[in-house]
């Protein structure tokens, strides 16, 4: 999951997005993602799939000069249950 935060505002994001497209590097795949609706529209919630983080920071840094980055590496319940009783090794 990754978190950005827009720091000029939603504005020049999506228009670049618009002219650019997502600039997503080969192997990485856009999911979803969620705006929070509190009138600013400045922060963006975003799932991604990859299984190279490299490609996650080549993506961040092709547009990190107008948004701000957080990325949660996310597992879903099931993969937490089963490591929580997985005997130890």
């Amino acid at each position: 999951m990754v978190v950005e935060r827009f720091i000029a505002g939603p504005g020049p994001v999506y228009a670049r997005a618009e002219a650019q497209g997502r600039l997503l590097p080969e192997g990485m795949r856009y999911v979803d993602s969620w705006i929070a609706d509190d009138g600013r529209y400045d922060t963006c919630f975003q799932l991604m799939e990859t299984e190279d983080p490299g490609l996650l920071q080549l993506w961040i840094d092709r547009r990190s000069d107008l948004i701000e980055f957080t990325a949660h590496p996310l597992i879903d319940s099931a993969e937490v249950k089963r490591r929580l009783t997985a005997p130890e090794h």
